[in-house]
């Protein structure tokens, strides 16, 4: 089986695990890359589901790790392949003189990717009209495992000892929307200058579009080197129905910011989640990216995976044979613009462990 066609397979599935201490801690709830374990697939990273009702019954299992920490992977009990595990990162072990565990102020994402949720609430999360009904930005905040809010001085505390002890290679800060203003911008350029001040590392800072396009330079200024500001579906009745408050913002007004930031930041350095899987067919997905590269956006293109716990827990992702439809032809796509992974300085896109994106931009035409 193709490496791509085998991660998105296992994104797809999900996994079990026979030893499920095997390397770093998976993640359940809260933002990002939630109910999932890090692995190595021919030394790419990705992220493979494992804590959802999909995963427990899934075709993929990977057995035990043998001595140099190698782990075969079956599907219906077939050796498909071989995974690695990244290690425990050694950063966890510390905290903040007032007691705070590292890994609740940042954690580790796929291999060397260094992750926070500065501020773990939102104005949207409490309420059922107006929540996305994929976000579990909330439980991890429940369960004790994260603090509400980050303060600059130990988010730089956290990436200097990230980078010293773990090599951690470049950093993303997401956050819940605080207002509908700067929407998260300010808070981010916050953490910015703090991070920088204490360690050269490159920043991606993910926000809604904020109401006035000088915050791109505000925040370019403040040390983000890269721009999330996520679609997550791209057609008005799609997003309207799975997040009706985000939904408020229109795709016109995230193309004008698009437009507005990528002067900013540098082509490719501006991207966008698309989650595909929840209602969008695949040539709404393609035609939206097409007009994302046009303007120097990277579209970063990942299966939708349930949350448990979330109004959408039972919504199967997206099959493999969905995905390979859509990441073929972007793939190609981004190569021939030359905004691949590669290009990108930090965040998801450069990451890409949610995805096979990176590995279909690899294929020769």
């Amino acid at each position: 089986m193709s490496p791509e066609m085998l991660i998105n397979e296992i994104q797809s599935f999900g996994l079990r695990l026979v030893d499920p201490s095997a390397g770093a801690p998976s993640r359940r709830g809260g933002a990002g890359p939630s109910d999932h374990k890090a692995l190595l697939v021919n030394g790419r990273p990705i992220m493979a589901p494992v804590h959802t009702a999909a995963a427990f019954i899934s075709p993929y299992t990977a057995l035990k790790p043998d001595a140099g920490g190698e782990s075969v992977i079956e599907r219906d009990g077939l050796a498909v392949g071989k995974v690695g595990f990244p290690g425990q990162p050694r950063f966890y072990a510390l905290s903040t003189a007032d007691g705070i565990p590292y890994s609740q102020i940042a954690v580790l994402h796929a291999k060397d990717v260094l992750a926070t949720t500065v501020l773990q609430t939102c104005i949207r999360y409490e309420s059922r009209k107006k929540t996305c009904q994929f976000c579990a930005i909330g439980q991890s905040l429940a369960a004790g495992r994260t603090i509400a809010h980050k303060s600059p001085a130990q988010l730089a505390e956290v990436a200097r000892a990230a980078v010293d002890l773990d090599g951690v290679k470049h950093m993303v800060m997401t956050t819940g929307t605080p207002n509908k203003t700067d929407r998260g911008a300010a808070v981010l350029a916050e953490s910015a200058r703090a991070i920088k001040a204490a360690v050269d590392l490159p920043l991606q800072g993910q926000c809604e579009p904020p109401d006035d396009d000088a915050w791109f330079v505000r925040m370019r200024e403040a040390g983000i080197d890269a721009l999330g500001m996520h679609l997550e579906a791209v057609t008005p009745e799609v997003r309207a129905r799975i997040m009706p408050g985000k939904a408020e913002v229109p795709v016109a007004r995230y193309m004008e910011a698009f437009a507005a930031a990528v002067p900013v930041f540098g082509r490719g350095q501006v991207s966008t989640y698309i989650l595909a899987g929840l209602g969008d067919t695949g040539q709404a997905i393609l035609s939206m990216c097409e007009r994302l590269i046009a303007l120097g956006v990277y579209p970063f293109v990942v299966p939708f995976v349930p949350i448990s716990g979330t109004p959408l827990e039972d919504h199967k992702a997206p099959s493999s044979d969905f995905m390979h439809g859509v990441l073929k032809p972007l793939g190609a796509m981004l190569a021939a613009a030359g905004m691949t992974r590669d290009t990108i300085k930090a965040g998801c896109g450069r990451c890409g462990a949610c995805s096979a994106l990176s590995a279909y931009e690899e294929l020769k035409p």
